[in-house]
């Protein structure tokens, strides 16, 4: 199932995230990278705002796609546009906390899920994505076992 994210919605959800926007949105969308890689799941987050000079419109970065509210608008009416012209409505999770947003995904057929659900699942990627690259790896063992002979 793919998932459709309020960026800022769930940027919200980490204490002091609005002091610094842009590197909330970075450190997201890095979290984002860990669950797509652990889930294997389709991802397309929506933020508010002018898009982000290393992250511009429509970039899929590691498998998450990026996208922007359209000039003069917001990032929920942008999630609205995608959702009313997917073909995969009832196949998508919504992840927000706006009742407005969540009211028009659940009529369109889709799952949603709030941004604090989320929110936990991130870190649960994160702490699963740790334990994985810090496993203890014997350098020297595997050299010599795949050691060439000498010819």
């Amino acid at each position: 199932m793919p998932y459709l994210i309020d960026g800022n919605n769930l940027m919200a959800q980490t204490v002091g995230w609005h002091r610094n926007k842009a590197a909330a949105r970075r450190k997201l969308i890095h979290a984002l990278t860990r669950f797509v890689a652990l889930h294997r799941r389709k991802l397309k987050v929506v933020f508010d705002g002018v898009p982000d000079n290393e992250f511009p419109e429509a970039l899929t970065f590691k498998s998450v796609q990026i996208f922007y509210a359209r000039p003069g608008s917001d990032a929920d009416s942008r999630i609205k546009e995608m959702l009313s012209r997917s073909s995969y409505k009832r196949d998508t999770i919504v992840v927000t906390s706006d009742r407005d947003l969540a009211s028009f995904a659940k009529n369109q057929g889709s799952k949603v899920i709030s941004s604090g659900q989320f929110r936990s699942m991130l870190e649960e990627a994160a702490a699963t994505s740790d334990k994985v690259s810090t496993a203890a790896v014997d350098v020297e063992e595997w050299l010599d076992f795949f050691k060439i002979p000498d010819s």
